[in-house]
């Protein structure tokens, strides 16, 4: 039985609608939080707002305020916010499709896993997600959560859907100011070709098992090891070496390379699908 869904609604593309779960697919339970305690007695600190001129603030006098200029303020209150949310409309309205490879991920912000809401939704569900899984296509739409309306993505994923709520446009920065200093020039052949040969040495198979948090494991021992009163392993960062001679540094990296099985070849029809679409789209 799945857990409780975090949102319920309906998918909408034109005519065809369907009634739709939402689940997070993330969860950050398993992170480690640390308290703020006080040295002397261990105390758990609470914290206190204050103002630079009166001192300590009760919550009851603290309100919300926009900078609109430097030190002065335009008050929002609550009723203010109310006034502006948006009806809940409970419905993920499809507006467009674009290309697999079209969505640049940094526009990606909160997963949720879709499943259908009931036996009645499971065949619109299956017809749209089978269309979309074929032609190799992500929706477009926009949907209201808690008040606020989301700009979000649709794609297939497994035996249903992955939404995810996208940035809007000028909440992402352009990458040519910080890639404007790096400098254009010839590649040498031979480093090239040992470089490609050492990429090729480390292919393997996706495991997303293996994409542990080390810092997270690192902590969560040295805490079970100062509750268990020994004194906690600490391990030397190692120094980066500086790259003197790159032909000779690709030439021990290749040298040092594991031995790995090649992942096995795509299958005509995925490759074949993927020149197709590009050709398309040139």
């Amino acid at each position: 039985m799945p857990p409780r869904a975090s949102w319920k609604g309906q998918i909408r593309l034109s005519l065809v609608s369907f009634p739709v779960c939402l689940y997070n697919a993330t969860s950050g339970a398993a992170r480690i939080s640390m308290n703020q305690l006080h040295r002397d007695c261990h105390r758990r600190l609470k914290q206190q707002m204050t103002c630079p001129e009166h001192g300590p603030v009760e919550r009851a006098d603290i309100v919300k305020g926009y900078e609109y200029e430097k030190d002065r303020y335009v008050i929002v209150e609550e009723s203010d916010l109310e006034s502006i949310k948006l009806e809940t409309t409970k419905c993920i309205e499809m507006t467009q499709f674009i290309d697999e490879d079209e969505l640049d991920p940094i526009y990606s912000e909160t997963p949720y896993f879709v499943a259908p809401d009931g036996p009645m939704a499971q065949d619109a569900f299956r017809v749209i997600r089978e269309a979309m899984r074929r032609n190799g296509k992500i929706g477009i739409g926009r949907v209201v959560m808690a008040g606020r309306e989301n700009i979000v993505s649709l794609k297939v994923h497994e035996r249903g859907f992955m939404l995810t709520t996208l940035r809007a446009a000028d909440e992402v920065r352009h990458a040519a100011p910080y890639m404007e200093d790096i400098r254009d020039g010839e590649v040498d052949k031979d480093q090239l070709k040992l470089a490609e040969q050492l990429i090729e040495s480390r292919e393997a198979p996706y495991d997303p098992s293996q994409l542990r948090d080390r810092y997270q494991d690192a902590l969560l021992a040295m805490i079970k090891a100062k509750i268990e009163g020994s004194a906690p392993v600490v391990v030397q960062e190692a120094e980066a070496g500086r790259v003197i001679n790159l032909m000779e540094a690709l030439k021990q990296s290749l040298a040092d390379a594991p031995l790995r099985k090649k992942p096995a070849a795509r299958s005509v029809k995925t490759v074949g699908a993927r020149k197709e679409r590009k050709s398309k789209r040139a």
